[in-house]
């Protein structure tokens, strides 16, 4: 600012000694100056900005606040990282000092809320799920009395209440193999899955196959209401409560795995050999000792006068335990374009790991079902069979098959994906919680302690346990609640759609039956 002084100085000196000229002259060296301050103010700002800058981005380099400016005129938000929700993991205490496997005094009873749970999914259960209404019905006017539920021991293998969120037994009779152990295992984890979201109860379970509450018995005017029985299926003629099967947490007698688990290995298993590549035959492997029907299927396998298109083989459990399981795997079994469904001495657990292979199921007409089997539809999920007619069905299924053979795949598809979407676990702990909500509904009574039952927990469970009972209850246990609540039940039936829907399957069973014969008058005799 001086040196500009200094300079223009003299050019003023200039001006006033020469007055005759100053007069020409004022009006260009007044602008000249102007312009010159002026610029200088211009220049001197723009110097003084990048200096600012400067200083800002030298100090954003040294730290992390260092490039903060903290002027009160300045304003820079910097967002919060959200951390990420730690999900609450439900513990289980097999230490050294719970010597005794005792329950945790503090144990989840109810759900800890956070951000990310909600109390209902907005998600609609398979439509399954409206058989929970139906096999409830018996009692929808009379409710469930204490004296009805006591009437229901004469055949349960245990007693089961649940009281603010804890689980009691009182133990009858043991049940054949762990059916028992891994049914309440499975209903431990529903408490896990869903803490403090059951209400109280008290419920009676039967683990025999065959269901025995005979609806006949209770049609008559003055009837007593019948005893509620949980088991794993039912039938046409009975009012047992069906209850999803001990297998979804393990069979261990014969190495079969846990649902999730096995579920998993399946998809697998499915994808390694395409359904055109698979051999062009029914398949079934099983135990038929345990049933007349399965030794009569028998007689539909391939001999020197007679080819079924049946490829049937006897299932040996005493030499594949000892042989290891080497020959049973269920994964590896996906490899014919046909597979046979036959009951047991009743209802069988085999039928969701072969619904699940892509391969079209030829499921012998039954005379039981379970929980999910109920929706099932002929030639939409599986292809039915007579049951007086095997050999002859079979047969004529195949050869229609081999000459169908996208209309074949369609079929394998929808059961396989029925079985993946809508028979996933998450579907399984629902169903298991709607049934016992529903059912608690119809107490009228409130549920106490027996004096006789335990308290029942994983830890009971879990830590004395050894070998494939160990392993399969670890693979099963549920180690978080659930981040939202179950799917949202669906209605009942409405009686004309249900009773339009019973008689579709039925007019569906007839006209396959009826092209089977048409078949067999056709050929040669």
């Amino acid at each position: 600012m001086m040196m500009m002084m200094k300079w223009l100085l003299p050019v003023v000196k200039n001006n006033i000694k020469a007055p005759a000229a100053a007069a020409r002259r004022i009006t260009t060296t007044t602008t000249v100056v102007a312009l010159l301050i002026l610029g200088f103010f211009f220049f001197a700002a723009y110097i003084y900005s990048r200096s600012i800058d400067s200083s800002i981005l030298t100090n954003s380099r040294g730290g992390l606040n260092e490039g903060i400016p903290t002027s009160k005129n300045t304003h820079i938000l910097i967002p919060k990282k959200k951390k990420p929700q730690k999900r609450l993991e439900i513990p289980l205490n097999c230490s050294t000092g719970n010597l005794t496997h005792t329950c945790s005094s503090n144990y989840p009873v109810t759900l800890i809320s956070s951000s990310t749970t909600k109390d209902a999914s907005t998600q609609v259960c398979p439509e399954y799920f409206r058989w929970i209404h139906e096999d409830l019905q018996p009692w929808k006017n009379t409710g469930i009395t204490s004296e009805m539920v006591r009437r229901a021991k004469r055949t349960a293998n245990f007693r089961l209440v649940i009281v603010k969120g804890k689980a009691y037994v009182e133990m009858y009779m043991k049940s054949f193999q762990s059916r028992d152990t891994f049914t309440l295992w499975g209903i431990l984890q529903l408490l896990r899955r869903y803490p403090g979201k059951l209400p109280d109860l008290d419920m009676m379970f039967d683990c025999v196959d065959w269901p025995v509450i005979k609806s006949s018995n209770y049609l008559q005017p003055n009837a007593t209401a019948p005893p509620p029985v949980f088991r794993y299926c039912g039938n046409d003629l009975t009012l047992d409560i069906v209850f999803p099967d001990w297998s979804f947490w393990g069979w261990p007698e014969i190495n079969i795995k846990p649902w999730d688990t096995l579920f998993e290995e399946l998809k697998e298993g499915n994808k390694r050999t395409k359904w055109i590549e698979r051999d062009p035959y029914a398949y079934w492997k099983g135990n038929p000792v345990v049933a007349a029907t399965r030794q009569d299927l028998l007689k539909c396998n391939v001999s020197d006068k007679h080819d079924w298109n049946a490829r049937l083989y006897a299932q040996d459990w005493v030499g594949e335990t000892q042989k290891g399981f080497q020959e049973s795997n269920l994964a590896n079994q996906c490899t014919h374009r046909y597979k046979i469904y036959i009951e047991g001495s009743a209802w069988s657990v085999s039928e969701k790991y072969i619904l699940a292979c892509d391969s079209l199921t030829l499921l012998v007409k039954p005379l039981y079902y379970d929980f999910f089997t109920r929706s099932l539809v002929p030639m939409q999920h599986y292809w039915p069979i007579k049951e007086n007619d095997k050999c002859r069905s079979i047969k004529f299924a195949v050869d229609w098959g081999n000459n169908h053979q996208q209309k074949v795949q369609d079929i394998g598809k929808a059961a396989s994906s029925f079985i993946q979407k809508d028979l996933r676990m998450d579907y399984v702990y629902d169903y298991m919680f709607h049934l016992l909500n529903e059912y608690a509904k119809l107490l009228r009574y409130k549920p106490t302690i027996p004096p006789k039952a335990v308290e029942l927990c994983s830890e009971t469970m879990a830590c004395p346990a050894n070998g494939f009972t160990k392993k399969f209850m670890m693979e099963s246990m549920v180690k978080y609640p659930s981040d939202t609540g179950p799917c949202t039940i669906p209605p009942p039936f409405d009686p004309p759609y249900l009773q339009a829907f019973i008689k579709q399957k039925e007019d569906t069973i007839r006209k396959v039956e009826m092209w089977k014969n048409k078949f067999w008058e056709s050929q040669p005799k």
